[in-house]
């Protein structure tokens, strides 16, 4: 494999898993470890990854954002456990209300197993997912398509909104910080979710600790306007502390 292949492939793995460390690469492309050493300082001289000790991460400015295909299967270990928990605030015959993220996607193939929900969701791909299950009535609100993450947005989706009330909302995000809220790249997805968040009696947020301490570019909400966290225990002691002296409703999921 030339040099110029490897590296777009060491690119492409960073930025599928987030990070990744020497030894792992090495044995990946069957390298020596001072050969990645070197590689990755060249993509960081490109400005298309961070180095970080004994390995990398990807960059990611605050208008990034990977596909659907891209998230799905980061952290799905943690994602499958907050799904699980979440379900504990579901009872049969509620009317759940399902952003599009994918951690909200693991949630979606743990609903098969009640008898009575009514799901509105502006997600192709759930709706999709849910379609042929007894018992679940799939309501999809209009909206522009998103092509990363498969979400209808925008005026539409935002007027279909103002004119239902759920139970529950089940939103996920881009990220988490203390000072600046919840918030997502995309200033049309972020004003759905807010929609979203108006349109139910409780809101709860189910995102792994990746998340956490990251700020994208249009903010969604505060923090004390989610009713309940579910986070995987990945978290910091002291971001559960400060998270709890905020009043946070939070949830720690063993992953």
């Amino acid at each position: 494999m030339f040099s110029e292949e490897r590296k777009t492939k060491i690119l492409e793995y960073v930025q599928k898993y987030a990070r990744a460390s020497v030894p792992e690469l090495a044995e990946l492309f069957q390298v020596s470890e001072s050969t990645v050493r070197r590689d990755l300082k060249e993509l960081e001289d490109e400005k298309l990854i961070k180095r970080t000790h004994g390995g990398a991460i990807p960059i990611e400015g605050v208008n990034f954002e990977p596909t659907f295909q891209e998230k799905e299967d980061r952290y799905s270990k943690e994602k499958e456990m907050i799904a699980k928990k979440a379900t504990d605030f579901i009872e049969e015959g509620d009317t759940i209300l399902l952003d599009s993220g994918t951690t909200i996607y693991y949630l979606v193939k743990e609903l098969k197993r009640f008898n009575r929900l009514t799901v509105v969701t502006n997600s192709l791909v759930f709706a999709q997912e849910l379609q042929d299950i007894k018992g679940i009535e799939v309501i999809i609100i209009g909206g522009s398509l998103r092509k990363e993450t498969l979400a209808l947005v925008g005026p539409f989706a935002e007027q279909s909104l103002s004119m239902i009330k759920v139970d529950k909302a089940f939103i996920a995000t881009n990220g988490i910080d203390l000072k600046e809220g919840i918030t997502t790249p995309n200033l049309l997805e972020a004003a759905t979710k807010r929609r979203m968040i108006q349109s139910a009696k409780q809101v709860i947020l189910l995102t792994d600790h990746s998340k956490i301490g990251k700020v994208a570019f249009a903010k969604v909400a505060d923090l004390q306007e989610i009713d309940k966290y579910v986070i995987d225990d990945g978290i910091s002691e002291s971001v559960v502390k400060q998270l709890n002296d905020l009043g946070v409703d939070l949830y720690l999921v063993s992953s």
